[in-house]
């Protein structure tokens, strides 16, 4: 490790919003071998790239596995003015001294946490590049600004999600970044299992969940319709829970499910005409 720039008074301070493992199970269904496949690959100090649609459970499949492996997670949501200082760190003025503050990306390197960068196509290319050294047989952090080269502190793990739909809005990855990961196939869960998570996680009855299943089944159909996301278990659970608090059930999928997916009249009256067939 270099010494940090010289001339500066520096005294460093963690930032990035490490969180401790959660204290308990986090509610997941796996629908395949994800669990063990993740496992291997954080035994084999592996990057993991989870690729699938938006709310199929990308996240809580992390959170489960923070749990599972017993490591601080640190989650970072990407954007289009994320920048390199952002995830690696900044120096701070703080009155009469200059202060290194640790970036999220940093702080994890550092704590051997899983560091999870949701929705990774986000992020601009020139940003993306700083992780590729924490990818391979380096396992390296190279932070310019204080002359330090981290080596991941064991535990780390680099863990990012993928949307494929983002490809029709012209935003992917290089096939240089993804070629650096193991990449575990999400979807949304099998109708039966969609329906069990949708009930535990909201409180509606079985038969409610059920149909609210049923129901965004028939949604999904409508993406060639020019739909251009389609329901999510998540906004199923969502729905629910405002089910389960004395929504009357119509009213909570036009403001929960229908009003979330799109603003066009004639695309959100057919998908009212599904509710009303599912739900007379």
């Amino acid at each position: 490790m270099n010494k940090p720039t010289e001339g500066i008074t520096l005294q460093a301070e963690q930032g990035g919003g490490l969180a401790s493992p959660p204290a308990t199970e986090p509610f997941y269904l796996p629908a395949h071998d994800e669990v063990t496949l993740f496992e291997q690959c954080h035994r084999n100090k592996l990057a993991v790239m989870l690729k699938g649609p938006t709310g199929c459970g990308k996240t809580r499949f992390v959170e489960h596995m923070a749990w599972k492996l017993q490591r601080p997670v640190v989650t970072i949501s990407c954007h289009d003015d994320l920048t390199a200082s952002d995830l690696i760190g900044r120096y701070l003025i703080r009155h009469d001294r200059t202060i290194w503050q640790d970036g999220p990306l940093t702080a994890a390197v550092r704590a051997g946490a899983l560091c999870y960068l949701d929705e990774i196509v986000e992020a601009r290319q020139d940003t993306v590049v700083v992780l590729h050294s924490l990818t391979d047989y380096r396992r390296t952090l190279s932070i310019d600004k204080t002359g330090e080269v981290l080596q991941a502190a064991a535990g780390f793990q680099l863990v990012v999600s993928y949307n494929p739909g983002y490809q029709r809005m012209l935003k992917d990855l290089k096939p240089s970044t993804r070629q650096r990961f193991v990449t575990l196939d999400f979807n949304f869960p099998p109708a039966d299992q969609e329906a069990s998570i949708v009930a535990r996680e909201s409180g509606i009855e079985a038969s409610q969940a059920r149909a609210l299943v049923e129901l965004a089944h028939k949604l999904r159909g409508l993406q060639d319709r020019g739909l251009a996301e389609v329901p999510s278990t998540r906004l199923l659970v969502a729905t629910g829970q405002l089910i389960a608090h004395g929504i009357p059930l119509r009213r909570a999928c036009q403001v929960a499910l229908l009003a979330p997916l799109s603003d066009d009249s004639t695309l959100v009256g057919a998908m009212n005409d599904l509710v009303e067939l599912t739900f007379p």
